[in-house]
Protein backbone atom coordinates (compact mmCIF):
# COMPACT_ATOMS: atom_id res chain seq x y z
CA UNK A 1 0.00 0.00 0.00
CA UNK A 2 1.48 3.52 -0.91
CA UNK A 3 -0.15 5.58 2.19
CA UNK A 4 0.52 9.31 1.14
CA UNK A 5 -0.14 10.03 4.74
CA UNK A 6 3.53 8.10 5.57
CA UNK A 7 6.51 9.63 4.33
CA UNK A 8 9.77 7.61 3.84
CA UNK A 9 12.97 8.76 3.69
CA UNK A 10 15.93 6.36 2.79
CA UNK A 11 18.41 8.43 2.73
CA UNK A 12 18.68 11.96 4.10
CA UNK A 13 21.63 14.40 2.48
CA UNK A 14 24.63 13.16 4.22
CA UNK A 15 23.34 10.05 5.46
CA UNK A 16 24.80 7.18 3.58
CA UNK A 17 21.64 4.43 2.83
CA UNK A 18 20.72 2.28 5.30
CA UNK A 19 20.58 -1.56 4.10
CA UNK A 20 17.10 -2.81 4.03
CA UNK A 21 15.29 0.45 6.64
CA UNK A 22 14.31 3.90 5.92
CA UNK A 23 16.47 6.33 8.00
CA UNK A 24 13.23 8.55 8.71
CA UNK A 25 9.56 8.06 8.42
CA UNK A 26 6.89 10.36 9.11
CA UNK A 27 3.14 10.61 9.18
CA UNK A 28 -0.17 12.20 11.15
CA UNK A 29 -2.50 10.77 12.66
CA UNK A 30 -2.77 8.66 15.94
CA UNK A 31 0.42 6.84 17.43
CA UNK A 32 0.13 3.48 18.23
CA UNK A 33 3.09 1.60 20.25
CA UNK A 34 3.28 -2.00 20.75
CA UNK A 35 5.26 -3.65 23.46
CA UNK A 36 8.22 -5.82 22.48
CA UNK A 37 7.16 -9.05 21.15
CA UNK A 38 8.57 -12.40 21.74
CA UNK A 39 8.53 -15.67 20.75
CA UNK A 40 5.80 -16.42 23.20
CA UNK A 41 2.26 -18.35 21.14
CA UNK A 42 -1.01 -17.22 22.50
CA UNK A 43 -0.83 -20.24 25.66
CA UNK A 44 2.56 -18.04 26.78
CA UNK A 45 4.69 -21.53 25.30
CA UNK A 46 8.23 -20.57 23.73
CA UNK A 47 8.04 -21.40 20.11
CA UNK A 48 11.20 -22.08 18.32
CA UNK A 49 13.91 -22.08 21.31
CA UNK A 50 17.44 -22.14 20.20
CA UNK A 51 15.93 -21.43 16.29
CA UNK A 52 16.08 -17.48 15.37
CA UNK A 53 13.48 -18.31 12.27
CA UNK A 54 11.65 -19.90 13.87
CA UNK A 55 11.35 -17.38 16.76
CA UNK A 56 11.10 -14.33 14.52
CA UNK A 57 8.17 -15.58 12.37
CA UNK A 58 6.27 -16.03 15.83
CA UNK A 59 7.21 -12.14 16.72
CA UNK A 60 6.02 -10.84 13.42
CA UNK A 61 3.07 -12.95 13.62
CA UNK A 62 2.39 -11.47 17.60
CA UNK A 63 3.09 -8.02 15.97
CA UNK A 64 0.40 -8.79 13.17
CA UNK A 65 -2.38 -9.49 15.82
CA UNK A 66 -1.04 -6.06 18.11
CA UNK A 67 -1.45 -4.00 14.99
CA UNK A 68 -4.91 -5.71 14.45
CA UNK A 69 -6.13 -5.61 17.62
CA UNK A 70 -5.44 -1.23 16.88
CA UNK A 71 -7.11 -1.37 13.05
CA UNK A 72 -3.40 -1.34 12.30
CA UNK A 73 -1.17 -3.76 9.57
CA UNK A 74 2.54 -3.51 8.82
CA UNK A 75 1.52 -0.90 6.41
CA UNK A 76 1.53 1.80 9.26
CA UNK A 77 4.52 0.79 10.69
CA UNK A 78 6.92 3.48 11.32
CA UNK A 79 9.65 2.10 13.61
CA UNK A 80 10.87 -1.51 14.44
CA UNK A 81 13.21 -2.29 17.21
CA UNK A 82 15.34 -5.18 17.37
CA UNK A 83 16.72 -6.59 20.72
CA UNK A 84 18.35 -9.82 19.64
CA UNK A 85 21.18 -11.84 21.81
CA UNK A 86 23.45 -12.06 18.83
CA UNK A 87 23.46 -9.88 16.28
CA UNK A 88 23.96 -13.34 13.47
CA UNK A 89 20.42 -13.91 13.90
CA UNK A 90 19.65 -10.64 12.36
CA UNK A 91 18.86 -12.20 8.83
CA UNK A 92 16.56 -14.75 9.96
CA UNK A 93 14.90 -11.81 11.37
CA UNK A 94 15.07 -9.88 8.27
CA UNK A 95 13.61 -12.41 6.33
CA UNK A 96 10.34 -12.74 8.64
CA UNK A 97 10.27 -8.89 8.92
CA UNK A 98 10.19 -8.84 4.67
CA UNK A 99 7.42 -11.16 4.80
CA UNK A 100 5.56 -8.94 6.25
CA UNK A 101 6.06 -5.56 5.22
CA UNK A 102 6.70 -3.32 1.84
CA UNK A 103 10.30 -3.88 1.42
CA UNK A 104 10.26 -0.59 -1.25
CA UNK A 105 9.24 1.06 1.75
CA UNK A 106 10.69 -0.10 5.10
CA UNK A 107 10.31 1.33 8.75
CA UNK A 108 12.36 2.94 10.16
CA UNK A 109 15.14 0.17 12.40
CA UNK A 110 17.13 0.20 15.13
CA UNK A 111 18.90 -3.15 16.29
CA UNK A 112 20.55 -3.87 19.43
CA UNK A 113 22.66 -6.90 20.94
CA UNK A 114 21.65 -7.97 24.60
CA UNK A 115 23.13 -10.10 26.71
CA UNK A 116 20.00 -11.51 27.84
CA UNK A 117 16.03 -11.40 27.33
CA UNK A 118 14.07 -11.99 30.31
CA UNK A 119 13.58 -16.11 29.47
CA UNK A 120 17.49 -17.67 28.14
CA UNK A 121 15.26 -19.61 25.31
CA UNK A 122 13.93 -16.64 23.61
CA UNK A 123 16.45 -14.92 20.75
CA UNK A 124 15.15 -11.58 20.14
CA UNK A 125 12.22 -9.04 21.07
CA UNK A 126 10.68 -6.83 18.52
CA UNK A 127 8.63 -3.56 19.38
CA UNK A 128 7.40 -1.47 16.99
CA UNK A 129 5.48 1.77 16.46
CA UNK A 130 2.76 2.49 14.44
CA UNK A 131 0.81 5.23 12.60
CA UNK A 132 -2.97 5.61 11.97
CA UNK A 133 -5.10 8.45 10.30
CA UNK A 134 -6.83 10.67 12.30
CA UNK A 135 -10.12 9.78 13.49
Amino acid sequence: MNDTRLTHIAAPEGVAPGNGYSHVVMGTGRLVALSGQVALDAEGEVVGAGDAAVQARQVFENLRGCLAATGATFDDVVKLTYYVTDVAHLPAIRAARDACIDTTRPPASTAVQVSALYRPELLLEVEAFAVLPAE
